[in-house]
C-alpha cells in the first residue's frame, strides 16, 4: 500500500490521511505516479499487449498491439488484431517512422511522417505518445485536478487509481477526464479509461508486461 504524502503529526491525522484521496491541484505527481517512476527508472526496456478501444466522432476502432520499448528512445509495434492487421512501425527518435503494412504488402518498408494518418490511431496518436511512460505523463503535464484512491481489483490484481479532470477540454483534445489504474504490485499501469462528458473514448487494457529483456538496437531495425 502506498503511504500519504501528507505527514501526520497525530494518529488521528494519520487516519484521516490514509482513508482519502490524494489531491494535486497542481498537478504534482501523486504516490501511484511516483512509484512508477521509480520502477520505470529501474527498467532497460518493456515488451507488453495494448487492448484498445478508440472512438473519434461516429467512428470507432478496436485494435490489439504489441509493443516494444527500448531506452532511450527504440520502439517497435505490431497490430496484432483488428483494423490493419499486421502492419507495424518503428521509430527511433526523429520525425519518421519506418513501417510496413500487413497481409500481402508486409515485406514492404517505407519510411513515413511520425503523423501519417497510415502510423497513427484512429484519434491521432503516435508510436511515442502510446508508450506507457509517456501515457502516464500526460497525468502531470496536462492542467487539472488530480487525485489518487484505491482502485480495487482489476483481473484479481489490487490497484490505485488516479484521475484527472481537465482544467481545459479543448486543449486535450475534447478530454473531460482520464483515468489510470497502476498495479499495487509492479506499479506499472494496466488500464486506462479517458472520457468526453460520459463517453468513453479510449479504454486501453496492458496486458503481458515483460521488463529488463535485454533487447538491442538490432531489435528496431530502421
Amino acid at each position: 500500500m502506498y503511504r500519504s504524502l501528507v505527514v501526520a503529526s497525530s494518529l488521528l491525522l494519520s487516519l484521516v490521511a490514509a482513508t482519502t484521496p490524494a489531491a494535486r491541484a497542481d498537478n504534482a505527481p501523486v504516490p501511484a505516479i511516483t512509484a512508477f517512476d521509480q520502477a520505470f527508472a529501474a527498467t532497460n526496456d518493456y515488451h507488453c499487449i495494448i487492448h484498445v478501444h478508440e472512438v473519434k466522432g461516429d467512428r470507432s476502432q478496436n485494435r490489439v498491439y504489441e509493443y516494444w520499448f527500448m531506452k532511450p528512445h527504440f520502439v517497435k509495434t505490431l497490430i496484432q488484431s483488428g483494423d490493419d492487421k499486421g502492419s507495424g512501425g518503428v521509430w527511433t527518435g526523429g520525425d519518421q517512422v519506418s513501417g510496413h503494412q500487413g497481409g500481402f504488402f508486409s515485406g514492404i518498408h517505407l519510411k513515413i511522417a511520425l503523423t501519417d494518418p497510415r502510423a497513427v490511431s484512429l484519434r491521432g496518436i503516435t508510436i511515442p505518445e502510446g508508450l506507457l511512460q509517456n501515457v502516464v505523463h500526460t497525468y502531470v503535464k496536462v492542467p487539472g485536478t488530480l487525485t489518487q484512491a484505491n482502485g480495487g481489483k482489476i483481473d484479481g490484481v489490487p490497484t490505485d487509481r488516479i484521475d484527472l479532470k481537465v482544467a481545459n477540454p479543448s486543449s486535450d483534445d475534447g478530454i473531460t477526464e482520464q483515468i489510470m489504474y497502476f498495479s499495487q504490485t509492479t506499479h506499472w499501469p494496466i488500464r486506462q479509461v479517458l472520457y468526453q462528458g460520459n463517453q468513453i473514448v479510449l479504454d486501453q487494457i496492458i496486458d503481458d508486461l515483460k521488463t529488463n529483456n535485454g533487447f538491442t538496437q538490432n531489435d528496431f531495425p530502421f
